[in-house]
């Protein structure tokens, strides 16, 4: 499912996610991959929402043969100190090589993108958003499914 899928069916939930990957201005997460036989491994990465679609571009390394050879991830908002909610997202990575998709996205990425970096899509399985204040605990959560 896109991010438009998790917008629709769960609004809030999605806004307060929205408002804490682009905290600081750029989509900024923490990337998760997974092998078969090893630990995961987290990235810091930058992610774009956009036409509804979560996109990131991966240089050549271990992040990105993770998602080449597994597809499975979880994604991580960085926390806002005068208001820390946690927003998490898991899923599947899907390389994307349509120059169709490709080239519009790269033309208004973050920063330059060669033929060295891959573009991924990530589709969205389950949503958790832990809310509180910076003096709240526990947070309050809510959860959001792919049916």
């Amino acid at each position: 499912m896109t991010w438009a899928t998790l917008e629709a069916g769960a609004p809030d939930l999605t806004a307060e996610g929205r408002r804490l990957i682009y905290r600081t201005g750029g989509g900024e997460v923490l990337l998760a991959t997974v092998r078969a036989d090893e630990p995961p491994r987290i990235h810091p990465i930058t992610v774009d929402i956009l036409d509804g679609q979560l996109y990131a571009f991966i240089l050549s390394g271990p992040k990105r043969l993770d998602l080449e050879r597994d597809g499975r991830y979880a994604m991580h908002a960085h926390q806002d100190p005068a208001a820390p909610s946690e927003f998490s997202i898991r899923g599947r990575a899907r390389l994307v090589t349509d120059p169709a998709i490709r080239g519009p996205v790269a033309s208004v990425w973050s920063f330059d993108v060669d033929d060295g970096y891959a573009l991924f899509a990530f589709d969205i399985e389950s949503a958790i958003l832990g809310r509180r204040a910076a003096d709240e605990w526990p947070p309050r959560y809510e959860s959001w499914k792919r049916r």
